[in-house]
C-alpha cells in the first residue's frame, strides 16, 4: 500500500525546497509544476493556447513564452480560468497516471507536489496533506526578489492562488517556513519519522 503525502503552499512559501528535501531522502516526488511545464511544450497545447490568448504569446521558435502568458492571466481572471480550463484536465491525468503506477510496482512512500492541491480536489488521492507556509510580507518580498516583480505584480500571483489560511484550515501538517533552509529541513525531517512510525 502507497502512502502519497500531498505537499502544497503558497508562490514563494518555500514548497520547492520542501519538495528537493523529500528527493534528497531518496523519495519520488510527482512534480505537477514539471507536468504543467511538459504539457506546455506539447504542440496540440501550443496550438490551442495561441488560438485562445494570440500569436504574442510565442517565443520565435514557436514554443509558448511562459513570462508573456504569465503577464496575461495574471492581468485579467478569464484569461487564468480559460488557460486553467485547458491544463488542468491534463496535469490531473498525468498525475493519476503516475499515481497508479507508484501503486502498481509498490512503492511505499510517495510525495505528490502540487501548488493547485486543492483547487484539482488531488487531496482527496493523498493520505495527507502538509502545507508549507509563510506570513504573507515575507511571502510577497521573497516573491518580488525571485522573480524579480513589483508590488502589484506579487500580490496579483498571491492573490489568484487559494489563500494560505484556507489549505492550513483543511491541512494534516503545517509548517512555518520564515527561517533558513536548515531549519526548515529539520521541521521536515522530524515530520517524516512521525509519518514513517
Amino acid at each position: 500500500m502507497t502512502y502519497f503525502l500531498g505537499l502544497t503552499g503558497g508562490i514563494a512559501t518555500g514548497k520547492s525546497t520542501a519538495s528537493n528535501f523529500f528527493k534528497k531522502q531518496g523519495i519520488p516526488v510527482i512534480d505537477s509544476d514539471l507536468i504543467a511545464h511538459q504539457q506546455l511544450s506539447k504542440r496540440n497545447v501550443i496550438e490551442k493556447l495561441s488560438q485562445l490568448f494570440g500569436n504574442m504569446i510565442l517565443t520565435s521558435s514557436g514554443q509558448i513564452d511562459r513570462k508573456k502568458l504569465g503577464a496575461i492571466v495574471f492581468n485579467d481572471k478569464n484569461s487564468l480560468a480559460k488557460l486553467n480550463a485547458e491544463l488542468h484536465p491534463l496535469i490531473c491525468q498525468q498525475i493519476k497516471l503516475k499515481i497508479a503506477e507508484y501503486e502498481r510496482i509498490g512503492c511505499p512512500f510517495v510525495v505528490l507536489d502540487a501548488p493547485l492541491l486543492y483547487e484539482l480536489k488531488l487531496d482527496k488521492v493523498c493520505n495527507a496533506v502538509l502545507v508549507i507556509s509563510l506570513n504573507f510580507e515575507l511571502q510577497k518580498k521573497r516573491l518580488k526578489e525571485r522573480n524579480n516583480l513589483s508590488d502589484l505584480e506579487a500580490e496579483k500571483r498571491i492573490y489568484s492562488q487559494l489563500p494560505l489560511e484556507i489549505k492550513k484550515n483543511y491541512a494534516n501538517y503545517v509548517i512555518e517556513n520564515d527561517h533558513s533552509v536548515e531549519i526548515l529541513e529539520n521541521k521536515l525531517a522530524t515530520l517524516l519519522k512521525n509519518i514513517r512510525r
